[in-house]
């Protein structure tokens, strides 16, 4: 079974559109490429043609990406609680820095301008799951033993 990917409600809508959009009116926009460059003759000099088919294997991957995304989708919301979970927005100090840092606890799909996303698959992530404000947490990465302070959840 594959492994399911948690996603906010705004996340799954916004990736269900851009689905429906690439799968509709992308792929009929390509094709029309295709076509337009074809007309244009031989193909295996023809950089319209040849750029219209890398396109367009570009956009199948990530039709692709999206359909298995959004199959395995489970919808999670914050729990507003004050506890750490998929779709929070956490804010966090590393033990002797005073500068915070804040992440979304969520799936790359997540991603906001404004924030960095943090998989909670992740050694870090799995380390904040289920802990609250004012909590210290240590967790292993590559370079060794780190210890972070929860400053907030929302």
């Amino acid at each position: 079974m594959a492994e399911k990917i948690e996603l906010s409600q705004a996340a799954f809508d916004r990736l269900q559109t851009e689905y429906e959009d690439l799968t509709m009116r992308g792929r009929a926009e390509i094709a029309r490429l295709i076509e337009r460059a074809r007309e244009l003759g031989d193909l295996s000099e023809n950089g319209d043609y040849h750029a219209a088919k890398d396109d367009q294997g570009k956009m199948e991957a990530r039709i692709r990406q999206l359909k298995a995304t959004l199959d395995h989708a489970v919808i999670m919301e914050a729990d507003g609680g004050g506890t750490v979970a998929s779709g929070s927005v956490i804010e966090i100090r590393y033990e002797g820095d005073d500068d915070t840092e804040r992440y979304l606890l969520g799936s790359i799909e997540e991603r906001h301008d404004e924030l960095a996303v943090m998989s909670p698959g992740s050694p870090l992530g799995r380390a904040l799951l289920g802990r609250v404000a004012g909590d210290t947490v240590e967790y292993e990465a590559p370079g060794g033993s780190l210890k972070v302070e929860i400053v907030t959840v929302t």
